[in-house]
């Protein structure tokens, strides 16, 4: 009996380079933006609320982008505006992708825990985003960032919950599982040591969903003035502002605008680029 040889080769050094440099490629980006929008208050060349152009200028002199609707400085307002957006939907996304993780595998280790979860899920992922958020924060003592975050977990739980559970299933039927509980092992010993660390991939993928939603929700928030309020510079309420002038000065909407979308983008592709390769068959299911 003769046993096949397999003619795949080991990745060698060589090969692997161009892997490392696609990778990088991809995360590249979204560390780029994310660093720029965190120091952005640092590199604005002018003061945020100081007017340094007539309103709705058009971009030329010490304002490339132009002026907003009082004649502020685009280019500054957009520098300092990304700040609390980033900080905001990262605490968001790792809050959510947490609590989903542990009510995923206790729900997948946990059948009737596993029901009670999904039901409320259903209940919650029924209520629309725009108007969840309008509850949360109209009905929050002076409203805020806090209100804010709440209202993105309360909304991206239910989403994530569910997809976590249905990841964990296989994991939680397997035998090391089956056999660590009935040796003995205690809930939470099942979900941190031997469930949670084999969907590494998954949670990867769905915290940079996870991000990309938040980033929608914190910047609908901002639209709606139910989080930041002028004169602060937040990109969301910088659409918001200067829409009436779009046709003057179109920088002062396309500019906050084309920064959220990239924001978002990159994220998402540099989450996706960082699962690993042993998951990612796991992934299309997000």
């Amino acid at each position: 009996m003769t046993i096949a040889k397999s003619t795949e080769r080991p990745a060698t050094p060589a090969r692997r380079f161009p892997i490392r440099r696609r990778l990088a490629l991809r995360v590249l980006p979204a560390l780029l933006l994310t660093a720029l929008a965190l120091a952005g208050p640092w590199l604005a060349p002018h003061a945020i609320d100081t007017p340094v152009a007539a309103p709705y200028a058009e971009p030329g002199g010490d304002a490339p982008f132009g002026g907003d609707q009082l004649g502020r400085d685009v280019l500054s307002r957009v520098l300092a505006g990304g700040r609390e957006l980033v900080v905001t939907s990262l605490l968001v996304a790792v809050l959510v992708t947490k609590i989903a993780a542990l009510l995923g595998a206790v729900s997948a280790l946990r059948p009737a825990v596993g029901r009670i979860v999904e039901r409320a899920a259903d209940v919650l992922m029924l209520l629309p985003a725009v108007l969840g958020i309008l509850l949360v924060t109209l009905s929050w003592p002076d409203g805020g960032r806090l209100a804010v975050v709440t209202a993105a977990v309360v909304l991206g739980v239910p989403y994530a919950v569910r997809l976590v559970a249905g990841a964990a299933a296989p994991v939680a039927a397997s035998g090391y599982v089956e056999a660590a509980a009935v040796g003995g092992e205690r809930l939470w010993y099942l979900v941190v040591r031997e469930v949670l660390p084999n969907l590494r991939a998954t949670l990867l993928a769905l915290f940079g969903l996870r991000f990309v939603a938040a980033v929608y929700l914190v910047a609908t928030a901002g639209f709606l003035q139910v989080g930041p309020q002028p004169p602060a510079a937040d990109w969301a309420l910088m659409i918001r502002e200067n829409s009436g002038g779009i046709l003057l000065n179109p920088w002062a909407v396309l500019a906050p605008s084309i920064a959220i979308g990239l924001l978002a983008m990159s994220v998402n592709l540099a989450a996706a680029a960082l699962v690993p390769a042993t998951g990612r068959k796991a992934v299309p299911t997000l």
